[in-house]
């Protein structure tokens, strides 16, 4: 298989980069004024397309970043709930209270209170779902990455949330076939 130019070797690296061709053409050195074209002609060229699939590949092993790691990810967090990070828990409280005869005697109040889960108590598939952990002013606060976005992420890969889009053609071929009639006449 032939090598690539030079500008070919430098738009893979710049496609790499965010797999924007356009942009990928215009920081190889190609013309701004033809860069949407020359970056989806280089995007088409097989011998383009197999080194960025190769240097995908490298990367994918060198970082070991796969989809597979990703989609890990993501139903981590779509898998996590508040419960795995605080809990309302009923606590008491006893307190001396005089009868009508003067006796002290005891009494229970009960109340409830928020209490976070220690980290080190957390299982680590739990801990993915954790954006940040900060002290406010009104206690600690645990912030967790987005559920839904990443239930919609999972969606999309398995094809859940793809737009259908309904076509009737009935209604354009009657109307051709009258123009027909009417070409006939």
């Amino acid at each position: 298989m032939a090598q690539l130019t030079l500008k070919q070797r430098i738009f893979v690296d710049e496609y790499l980069i965010d797999l924007n061709a356009t942009q990928a053409a215009i920081r190889a050195g190609y013309s701004k004024n033809y860069a949407d074209r020359m970056g989806h002609k280089l995007v088409e060229n097989s011998r383009v397309q197999a080194q960025i699939q190769k240097r995908m590949k490298d990367r994918e092993e060198r970082t070991e970043i796969t989809q597979d790691f990703v989609l890990r990810e993501l139903y981590a967090i779509a898998n996590a709930n508040g419960a795995d990070f605080a809990k309302v828990v009923k606590k008491s409280i006893t307190q001396p209270v005089l009868d009508d005869e003067g006796s002290v005697i005891q009494k229970e109040e009960f109340y409830n209170v928020v209490e976070i889960e220690p980290t080190d108590e957390i299982p680590d598939e739990k801990k993915k779902a954790i954006a940040g952990i900060k002290q406010g002013k009104n206690g600690i606060e645990v912030n967790t990455c987005d559920k839904i976005r990443a239930l919609e992420l999972l969606g999309k890969h398995l094809g859940m949330f793809t737009d259908k889009v309904k076509v009737d053609v009935g209604s354009g071929f009657d109307m051709l076939e009258s123009i027909m009639i009417q070409l006939k006449e």
